[in-house]
């Protein structure tokens, strides 16, 4: 079924525990699962251990905001939000940088939870030439109607790729010659960083940044300069900063 969010863009929504139980089992890609606080029965648990083994985000959320978002008046609790976009495969990244003849140039997004913000990093990504976005399963928003939206059209020529484990998939693109700058307060300013090359741009969530798992995992931490009243830019803003400080190291501007 479809549902309209506040700002009118058409969601792919599952209300109603069965059916959201048996799209789970069915392997169909849910971006978020939204559950009533205090709803521990028998189904509902069921459905939270398929939710955790698919790498589903759950919300919890007061029934007020389940009644406000059912079309059918009957969501017994559950709402899930369908994807509203394929995923691609890292694979496809390094074939476009390939078919481009260039060297890959790719984002890993860290636990990015706003859809206008991975809307906008996607945006980013494509105008800033890179091959690719990667994002979590976990604790992260994935491609909801919003965010395709956001991407205002990026999203049909950038891969997204979906993965269980950044870490282990850096370590794997370490393998492949890729070198790893994340978007940090506390790093040496990028203009000092040699950004060129095969490389990953890593930004970290709204409010904690970039994990201490996957810092530890980056070759550059890298910051950006600022001079203002506040001490941080929003999540899309330091991608887009980052990611063409990238371009005008790897030549594609004067």
């Amino acid at each position: 079924m479809q549902n309209t969010d506040k700002e009118g863009q058409s969601e792919r929504r599952i209300e109603g525990r069965h059916s959201v139980l048996e799209a789970l089992r069915a392997g169909q890609l849910l971006e978020r699962l939204f559950v009533q606080k205090g709803c521990k029965d028998g189904p509902v648990l069921s459905i939270l251990r398929e939710a955790k083994k698919s790498g589903v985000m759950v919300d919890f959320v007061p029934r007020e905001r389940l009644d406000h978002m059912s079309e059918t008046g009957s969501h017994q609790g559950v709402i899930a939000v369908l994807s509203a976009f394929s995923y691609s495969e890292v694979e496809d990244m390094f074939a476009l940088a390939e078919k481009r003849g260039e060297d890959p140039f790719i984002f890993l997004l860290d636990g990015i939870e706003d859809p206008h913000n991975l809307g906008a990093i996607i945006r980013t990504a494509n105008l800033a030439g890179a091959h690719g976005v990667i994002i979590p399963k976990r604790r992260a928003v994935g491609l909801t109607a919003t965010v395709v939206k956001a991407s205002a059209g990026a999203i049909h020529y950038t891969p997204v790729a979906k993965v269980t484990n950044l870490v282990a998939v850096m370590e794997q693109l370490k393998e492949r010659g890729l070198w790893f700058a994340c978007a940090d307060m506390e790093g040496e300013v990028m203009y000092r960083h040699n950004l060129t090359g095969p490389i990953g741009l890593v930004i970290g969530n709204e409010g904690s940044g970039v994990s201490r798992l996957v810092k530890e995992h980056c070759d550059y931490i890298t910051s950006i300069p600022m001079k203002g009243d506040i001490d941080s830019l929003n999540a899309s803003v330091a991608a887009g900063v980052m990611a063409f400080e990238i371009v005008r190291q790897r030549g594609y501007v004067s």
